[in-house]
């Protein structure tokens, strides 16, 4: 009996878990266009946790470009600068805008070259998850 008892307990505990889980949706994913050769492109959307836990965005990924990496501008002594993000943590119902400007995914040597109007699969990473994939419409302006 006592065993039975601790089973359900467990079972009830592992299904409350599940329960309370982030849930990252992305929406308006572009990059903007650069010149032909250029080293270095940004990625920007709006990313939200639907879910009623804390999630985390560990990083990205994406088969069309060599590295994807989390960004922020920042001003400095009056002098733009940019730095790396390790992660974004992003609250129950809450969400993080990847604009220019300020947080964006830095999409570095690209594998082939980029046109409008193309959409780019990239990997968001997240913990707890395996996070999304999403399209991300090569484009001259934001949707």
């Amino acid at each position: 009996m006592r065993r039975w008892v601790v089973s359900i307990a467990l079972a009830l505990a592992a299904s409350q878990a599940a329960v309370a889980a982030g849930r990252l949706e992305i929406a308006g994913a572009w990059i903007r266009t650069a010149p032909p050769g250029a080293m270095m492109l940004a990625g920007y959307a709006t990313l939200r946790n639907a879910g009623d836990a804390p999630l985390t965005v560990t990083g990205a990924d994406s088969a069309a470009f060599s590295d994807v990496s989390l960004h922020e501008s920042v001003e400095v002594d009056g002098v733009a600068r940019m730095r790396a993000l390790g992660s974004i943590e992003i609250a129950p119902g809450a969400s993080i805008v990847l604009a220019p400007g300020g947080k964006h995914l830095m999409l570095m040597r690209s594998k082939s070259e980029i046109k409008v109007g193309e959409s780019i699969k990239i990997h968001i990473a997240t913990k707890p998850g395996d996070g999304v994939v999403v399209d991300f419409v090569v484009r001259d302006t934001a949707p």
